[in-house]
């Protein structure tokens, strides 16, 4: 379906690029390799990510390595029930000396935004987002202003509190790409973790200032080449295949939509250029199914009540779609 095939030296770079980032942000990000993965997928497919874990995995120090690594701007809000849409996107007001009205950007004027504890505001200050993370604009008594690139929203929510909680709506589920789960480290890199931060090993982590490793005009150009990946229409099939099946599988109540199709195709041409690919394989699109569908999907009360969770639903379900021969 694209027919302009990247180089040798083009996959190379490009691989190099991603590896580079992911290693400076594995810096200070120890033991959490898979989620730093997901999260650099998004980023360069151009969608946004929904981060779940409970307190103090380093969630707000991802955003803040991710940052330093790219040399953007970044900025963090700390959703809370009095929280309003214009603490988010910003507001208008009157300029006494002049007499004229002055807008004044809120915090969602950045590269990346982490929105911590996002299902701790009512749904009106959550809906300040949406524009954002489908435009990338925000408007303002009625005047638009577009946002910076590269720009990722990056929310958390804590699995296990559920008093004063917001929880966000399926439509506002699907405009995040991915649905990342930060589990506990191992052992050994929890270890790593209290030396580092305790004096005993290297220097703070929480205080460590990363080098940039690539810049903004990088991740566009990385973007420009994940959009040349090439993807066989049959492949293409296979992706949808896999997503319709969602909306009619035993044990599913509510199937995912569209944009579940488009971002398991992105994420799958990111995931081949990581690996230095020119084409997507239908391996591609296996290895990312559960990231991009299992927030989209709700279970049927039945498959809640066995104990079986939307991962292992999707691995059935994928079990079951023929997978198109190369």
């Amino acid at each position: 379906m694209n027919d302009v095939a990247l180089t040798e030296t083009e996959l190379q770079q490009a691989a190099d690029w991603i590896t580079q980032l992911r290693g400076s942000v594995e810096t200070v990000l120890v033991g959490q390799s898979n989620v730093v993965n997901q999260v650099i997928t998004v980023l360069l497919a151009g969608g946004h990510v929904l981060l779940e874990g409970v307190p103090g995995l380093g969630k707000t120090l991802l955003v803040k390595a991710l940052a330093q690594s790219i040399s953007v701007n970044y900025q963090r809000i700390q959703f809370t029930p009095d929280l309003m849409p214009a603490d988010v996107s910003g507001h208008s007001l009157l300029d006494m000396q002049s007499g004229q009205f002055k807008v004044r950007k809120g915090p969602a004027f950045t590269n990346l935004l982490l929105a911590d504890e996002i299902n701790r505001a009512p749904a009106k200050t959550q809906a300040a987002l949406l524009e954002v993370m489908q435009e990338q604009q925000i408007t303002i008594d009625g005047q638009s202003y577009p946002l910076p690139s590269p720009y990722m929203v990056l929310a958390t929510q804590n699995p296990i509190d559920n008093e004063g909680t917001y929880p966000l709506p399926e439509a506002e589920l699907d405009r995040f790409m991915m649905k990342v789960i930060i589990d506990y480290p191992q052992q050994a890199d929890e270890i790593r973790l209290t030396l580092m931060n305790t004096g005993l090993a290297e220097a703070n982590c929480f205080a460590k200032s990363i080098e940039p490793v690539i810049c903004a005009e990088q991740i566009e150009l990385l973007k420009q080449m994940a959009a040349k990946v090439i993807i066989d229409e049959k492949i293409v099939e296979y992706a949808v295949s896999i997503v319709r099946a969602t909306r009619e599988w035993q044990g599913i109540e509510h199937g995912a939509g569209i944009r579940a199709s488009i971002a398991l195709v992105q994420a799958s041409k990111v995931n081949a250029l990581a690996q230095g690919q020119a084409f997507v394989t239908p391996d591609d699109i296996k290895n990312s199914v559960a990231d991009v569908l299992h927030h989209r999907i709700i279970l049927s009360a039945e498959r809640e009540i066995e104990g079986i969770s939307a991962k292992q639903v999707l691995e059935e379900l994928i079990s079951k779609i023929d997978v198109p021969r190369q």
